[in-house]
């Protein structure tokens, strides 16, 4: 099915997916196009945060509620 004719209502946004790295492994992999994103690197943030750097260029973390978060 075309992607033309998903409702609105069916799409998933980046603070739905559960707090688990697989859960945002999964999440990203299908926001590719099913070309699989992994981790490359983890690291402390300034505010202890583990900020997880993906093979998409773009750094996650979770927020105070625990949900994910795109780190700038």
């Amino acid at each position: 099915m075309s992607q033309a004719f998903v409702k609105e209502s069916d799409g998933e946004w980046l603070h739905d997916v559960a707090p688990s790295l697989s859960a945002l492994v999964i999440y990203l992999t299908r926001e590719n196009n099913g070309v699989r994103v992994y981790q490359k690197q983890v690291k402390q943030g300034r505010d202890g945060r583990e900020m997880h750097l993906m093979s998409n260029g773009l750094t996650y973390a979770k927020d105070s509620g625990g949900k994910w978060e795109i780190v700038f």
